[in-house]
């Protein structure tokens, strides 16, 4: 399952510095605006401490994460939504993402620039949802006159397609992001393919200086949690200078490092762990002599249809999967002694799979 964040921001907030932390990707990072022409494309591997307990059952030949991609989109600016600073071809980049991790410059530094002049997050926040929403009308806009003109040829689905469209464009007009608006299912329906910019989750990745990382709040932080609490959404303290350092860094000395800063994960965790959130995924195992590997899955996922994340085959025959919870593995010390403790199931068509479970799909085709 192939699914990607958009990294977006005004410009010099650090979201190339992050970009190049997470991803090692050395996307090019300036003290200016538009240092970032085209979007990077980095995968980052998903960091799981079960991969390593299964590995230390089992021996594998190779242990294979599970993988998650970040897009670093350009700096948006106000005005964009009308072609400001290459804004067009930015938004249509946001298009293709699944969601937004939005970051938010939360410090203070007089040798970084704001494109503003001064560091405001909530308005830095307006800015770029105001773009969007801008955007989003312009789109819905368009589908709508279509939309009005097959009602005059008499097809009978275009009226509930205008009233739907009508509705979402009322309250894009009145300041409000889809993804805040309150619709039916037949709306959002109707809406899917027009892949609308505010209808995509939102995280917040509070930037902060080196000192605030291990703080948990500042007062421009909680500037930004009061306003993602309106929306339901989730803000994420991280120090891209932080990031960069740790990336330099093995993995003996990062966890000195981090230790040293008083942190007990690196911002990089907690951003993936979000974003899996955001997104509703979760991760099954599959573990043998030949490797561990962990696969990515949207959550309420049966069965038969998280077996095609592995091949379209293992779904089309599928037969039963033998199932065990990672944690249940882990304490019995072996496939033989989980299956001894009965805690080995065999799960049908119809079974959910659930975070964690270690899984060996039987099928025939």
């Amino acid at each position: 399952m192939s699914l990607k964040a958009g990294i977006v921001g005004l410009p010099n907030v650090g979201k190339s510095t992050l970009f190049n932390a997470i991803t090692q990707a050395g996307a090019e990072a300036a003290n200016y605006p538009f240092c970032t022409i085209e979007p990077n494309v980095g995968v980052v591997e998903v960091p799981d401490e079960r991969l390593g307990q299964l590995a230390a059952i089992v021996h594998p030949q190779r242990i294979i994460p599970t993988t998650f991609e970040f897009v670093d989109i350009a700096g948006l600016v106000a005005g964009a939504s009308k072609g400001e600073g290459l804004g067009n071809k930015f938004l249509a980049h946001i298009r293709e993402v699944d969601a937004i991790v939005h970051v938010v410059r939360c410090f203070e530094d007089a040798d970084v620039t704001h494109v503003s002049g001064k560091v405001e997050p909530l308005a830095d926040i307006e800015t770029i949802d105001i773009e969007l929403i801008f955007a989003d009308m312009d789109t819905v806009t368009r589908r709508l006159d279509r939309s009005r003109k097959q009602i005059k040829s008499g097809d009978p689905k275009a009226r509930e397609e205008v009233a739907g469209l009508e509705k979402v464009l009322h309250g894009l007009e009145e300041g409000i992001p889809v993804r805040r608006q309150t619709l039916a299912t037949e709306d959002l329906a109707l809406l899917r393919d027009l892949h609308l910019l505010t209808a995509k989750p939102v995280l917040y990745a509070a930037n902060v200086l080196e000192t605030e990382a291990a703080l948990g709040s500042t007062p421009l932080v909680d500037q930004v949690r009061h306003l993602a609490a309106q929306e339901g959404a989730e803000v994420i303290l991280i120090s891209a200078k932080v990031e960069s350092e740790l990336a330099e860094l093995d993995a003996e000395d990062k966890s000195a490092f981090l230790a040293d800063l008083g942190l007990s994960s690196s911002g990089l965790d907690r951003l993936i762990q979000a974003a899996y959130r955001l997104l509703g995924l979760i991760t099954y195992f599959t573990a043998g002599a030949p490797e561990v590997r962990a696969w990515t899955i949207r959550r309420g996922t049966r069965a038969p249809q998280a077996a095609a994340v592995i091949h379209t085959d293992f779904e089309r025959g599928f037969i039963r999967a033998e199932t065990v919870g990672c944690d249940d593995l882990v304490h019995a010390g072996s496939m033989a002694n989980a299956r001894e403790a009965g805690k080995l199931r065999l799960e049908g068509k119809e079974y959910v799979v659930q975070d964690g479970d270690v899984m060996h799909f039987r099928f025939n085709v």
